[in-house]
């Protein structure tokens, strides 16, 4: 009996990498064939994946940088792109394609189109991306990680959540241990683009508690590279105990030993957070496209299980009145524990695996 393949195609941030790496090890462990197409960017995000998943890495091409010469290149390549993409779909017919957003899905989207295969997209964020608008009407189901997402007219939209990578769901709804007078764990993460305005002001906040809660505290600081010196020497300065590092390889692990995380609402850090279910602070990034970072945050914010500070009210004062205000409040930071994990949608991967055997098998009668 022929295999089945899935072919996946994701843009080269972890918002899109690692719903498709929670995808691919389900539908290898359901006996499929796996392909995923990303770029340079997307290549760092493969380390996780099932060895048995087939990576192929190809040119992107977005208008969004470069200078003129450049975006005049960018619709040729494109094509190209999509050219070559159909030509290896004729020699290896996928049974179905998911593409993740960003602009290499383009290539297996587009070329998908083309030929008519069964094909589908998954949209992360409250607010759809630019690939996945431009896709929306063009594929049988937009499954969305944040309800409700903004849809396009014609588009059709199932609510999925976000699927989580099998770390995290290792510990999923692992035992809460509320603060108290004992040592806690402040988990701090800013995703790629927006890790500086943290790196300013969160280490600034955390020094400035009151020396009873100071004491206790064990920080791990996700920073930037360029400011991973400068943020650990703060804390040195100032005694405060911190591991800080541009990547954490098992943030899944800190999450939940974490009685605090201090994050942007980018949509995978949204998922694990609830999944696990732990009390956090969101500072939606202010430059996200649509505005979707704060989408992302509404649903926690909502259930009572974060609180949220837009980055024009960021300060070191404010943020710090915050931190004190859940670790000084062990009932309530178990409740916003609580509600976390009730608006985590842990079997998201199963919805959207549902989704794709359900295509496969419409496109086959």
């Amino acid at each position: 009996m022929r295999q089945k393949l899935l072919l996946m195609a994701a843009g080269g941030t972890g918002g899109h990498m690692f719903p498709a790496q929670a995808l691919a090890e389900a539908m290898l462990r359901k006996g499929w064939r796996v392909k995923l197409s990303t770029d340079a960017r997307g290549a760092r995000y493969t380390g996780g994946f099932p060895h048995t998943t087939e990576i192929t890495e190809v040119s992107s091409a977005t208008f969004a940088r470069g200078g003129l010469l450049a975006k005049a290149l960018v619709g040729p390549k494109i094509l190209a792109g999509v050219a070559a993409m159909a030509a290896d779909m004729r020699r290896d017919r996928p049974d179905v394609v998911v593409g993740f957003g960003g602009y290499p899905s383009i290539p297996a989207l587009g070329a998908a189109w083309a030929l008519g295969l069964p094909r589908m997209i998954h949209e992360q964020n409250g607010v759809l991306g630019k690939v996945n608008q431009r896709f929306a009407t063009r594929v049988a189901q937009v499954a969305c990680g944040v309800w409700p997402t903004a849809l396009p007219q014609g588009a059709r939209g199932v609510h999925v959540g976000n699927p989580v990578r099998a770390a995290v769901l290792e510990r999923a709804g692992a035992p809460y241990i509320p603060p108290g007078d004992y040592p806690m764990s402040i988990l701090v993460i800013g995703g790629s683009q927006g890790a500086r305005i943290l790196s300013d002001v969160v280490p600034e906040a955390l020094a400035s508690l009151p020396e009873a809660m100071r004491r206790h505290l064990r920080i791990s600081h996700q920073a930037r590279g360029e400011d991973e010196a400068r943020v650990r020497q703060f804390y040195a300065d100032h005694g405060l105990l911190a591991e800080v590092q541009p990547f954490f390889a098992d943030v899944p692990a800190r999450i939940s030993e974490a009685q605090l995380v201090i994050s942007r609402s980018g949509a995978s850090s949204i998922a694990d957070i609830s999944v696990i279910g732990r009390p956090s602070i969101l500072i939606p990034l202010a430059t996200a496209a649509g505005d979707h970072q704060t989408a992302n945050a509404r649903g926690l914010v909502e259930a009572g299980a974060a609180i949220r500070i837009p980055e024009s009210a960021l300060d070191s004062k404010s943020l710090a009145e915050q931190i004190a205000a859940v670790l000084s409040q062990p009932k309530g930071a178990t409740q916003m524990a609580h509600a976390a994990l009730a608006a985590g949608i842990p079997d998201a991967t199963s919805r959207l695996v549902a989704l794709v055997e359900d295509l496969a098998e419409e496109s086959a009668q």
